[in-house]
Formats: structure tokens, C-alpha cells, sequence
């Protein structure tokens, strides 16, 4: 473990001297992309809320009931599969009413969460920590204001005590995070719209991918119960893994070799995060966010020079890549 942060800290100061201030003047302040930050629309005027069916729902391999009411309550979210996670503390289970919604509401009973927030099962407990104190302290916010996620993270930092915080930290980090996300090269996709954050399908035909990832549910019914057994798709560019595979690599003449920090496998290495897996989408943004300067803190130093020359393409092919390897 010692020659782990001798390494990572030995990279950090070549980072440092390749980007002397965090804060720089030149720092490229660029519109985020819209498909990756996810805004819901404003409801119509006038409109009045749609019908809520009362009857108890049911998702496969669960004898366990919830209404459509219960999956929405943020301080009692539905736990479907209780036995595929350890116990949860208090506040991934039920935050603490009325400031501090529960973890598991998000990011899910078993932490495997969704494209609009991170996957929390198998990161580094200090990680979470240093995390949720950045969200706290306004260190890290997202490059879309309107975004309604990040928003709400950041009011549930600054509830959060530190024994809730090291408690959910310990919660997440103690179980291995699960295959979730199916990436899919593709040139035409699902029609899609924003709702609850997230891309879903209008059923409506197809459309060119372009230059996007659109990452959807596999089943929206029941990604709309909020089970955590029922992953995402993410369709991505024609050729996108091959080009993010040499940049992760070797840095592609733009950054460093991602696995210098976030270890070979891109399965973490010490308190950096693992990589492997994750939502394409929230990759995306979190390195949109650095090279824009809004999400800071104690390792973003490094992180801002290995993204500061990558452009949105390239944060594409990242993600693509980093996606689809096994977590």
C-alpha cells in the first residue's frame, strides 16, 4: 500500500508541475453537453398531475410488494432483493428526515445506481468520505446548474453528519460492484426524452447517435420501481471503444495513461477510484466538470492537467472504453 501512494503521489506533482494553478485564467468554459446532463423539462402549465395506480407492484426474483407511492418516498426507498446486500445503516436506508434523503433512494439498495448519479458499491471508503466533504464545502458541483441530481447531492452533503457519512462510506465499500451497464457500438438509437434524468425511449423510431452516448434502461418499468436487479444500455459511436482503449492506455498524446492512477485493470488502485464498468455517462461528466474547474478537491489537481487538452470526442471514447470493461 506504501508504494501505491509513493507512485500516485509522485505522478501528483508531475501533474502539479505541468498545471502550476488549479484555478487558471485559461481554463475553457464550454456549454456541457446536453445529452450527458440530463434536464428534466418544466412541466406544462396548468397541467394537473398524472394518476398514481395504488395497486402493489411486483419485480422478478422478489416475492417483495411495493406501491408506486412507496418506490417514490426518499426517506424509505424500496429495498427489492434484501437479501443481495449487507444491513444498511440508517442513513442509506432512511436518511434522516427532514434535511438528508436516503442514500439507497439514488444511488439504490446495492449501490449499483443510474446514469443521472454513480454507481457507490466498490468504491473506496475514503473516497466516499473525501467526496461527500467536496460536496459539503462546494468543491465539487456540476457544469449544468440545472441539472437536478447533482443539485440534490450537494443539499445532502451539507445534512450529512460525519458518522452518517463514514456509515454509508463503509456501507458501500464493503460489497463488490456488479456488471450493470451493456455498451452497444451503434450508429442509429432509440428515440429518446428526458424524464427522471435520464434518457428514456419515446417508442417513436430511431435516430442517428452522432457524436453521443445516450445510455437508457434495459426495462424502464422497472428501472421506474427503482430495482436495483435491472441494468442500462449505452449506445455509443462506431468505433468509439478501439480509440478510447489507446487513449486509457497510453494517454494518446493528450493526457497520461489512465491506469497510472486507477491501476491496470482500471479496477481502482488505493483510495482512486475504479473505472471499470461504470456509467459512461456520469464518466462523461465528471471529466467535463474537472476540465471546467467545478468539481475540485484533493486529488482533482491531477485530474485537471491529464483532461485539461481532451476534447468532448475524446471524453466519449474515454467512457466508451472504460464502460465496457468488466468492473
Amino acid at each position: 500500500m506504501r508504494k501505491v501512494f509513493v507512485t500516485v503521489g509522485l505522478v501528483l506533482l508531475t501533474a502539479i508541475g505541468m498545471r502550476a494553478s488549479f484555478d487558471s485564467d485559461q481554463d475553457r468554459q464550454q456549454a456541457p453537453p446536453p445529452w450527458a446532463y440530463t434536464v428534466n423539462p418544466p412541466p406544462t402549465p396548468g397541467a394537473p398531475p398524472p394518476p398514481v395506480d395504488p395497486e402493489p407492484k411486483q419485480a422478478p426474483g422478489t416475492t417483495v410488494t411495493f406501491t408506486i407511492a412507496q418506490t417514490r418516498d426518499a426517506f424509505n426507498p424500496p429495498d427489492w432483493h434484501p437479501s443481495g446486500h449487507p444491513a444498511m445503516p440508517e442513513a442509506v436506508a432512511h436518511g434522516r428526515r427532514p434535511a438528508m434523503r436516503a442514500c439507497g433512494f439514488c444511488h439504490l439498495a446495492n449501490g449499483q445506481g443510474r446514469p443521472e448519479n454513480a454507481s457507490l458499491a466498490g468504491l473506496p471508503a475514503a473516497y466516499i468520505v473525501q467526496q461527500m466533504a467536496d460536496f459539503k464545502n462546494g468543491e465539487r458541483k456540476s457544469a449544468e446548474p440545472k441539472m437536478g441530481p447533482p443539485s440534490a447531492m450537494i443539499q445532502d452533503a451539507k445534512a450529512a453528519t460525519d458518522e452518517e457519512i463514514k456509515a454509508a462510506a463503509a456501507y458501500f465499500s464493503s460489497f463488490p460492484f456488479k456488471k450493470w451497464i451493456r455498451v452497444v457500438e451503434a450508429k442509429e438509437v432509440p428515440k429518446t426524452r428526458i424524464a427522471g434524468s435520464m434518457h428514456v425511449p419515446t417508442n417513436d423510431g430511431t435516430e442517428p447517435l452522432g457524436q453521443r452516448i445516450i445510455e437508457m434502461p434495459e426495462d424502464l418499468a422497472r428501472t421506474e420501481l427503482r430495482d436495483g436487479a435491472s441494468g442500462f444500455v449505452a449506445y455509443v459511436p462506431d468505433g468509439s471503444i478501439a480509440k478510447g482503449e489507446s487513449i486509457v492506455k497510453t494517454g494518446g498524446g493528450k493526457s497520461i495513461a489512465c491506469g497510472t492512477c486507477h491501476g491496470g485493470d482500471l479496477k481502482g488502485l488505493g483510495p482512486v477510484p475504479p473505472l471499470a464498468g461504470r456509467s459512461p455517462s456520469y464518466t462523461v461528466r465528471q471529466l467535463f466538470d474537472l476540465q471546467q474547474g467545478v468539481r475540485k478537491g484533493t486529488w482533482s489537481t491531477l485530474m485537471k492537467s491529464a483532461v485539461e487538452k481532451l476534447t468532448i470526442d475524446d471524453m466519449i471514447a474515454i467512457a466508451a472504453y472504460t464502460s465496457s470493461r468488466e468492473p
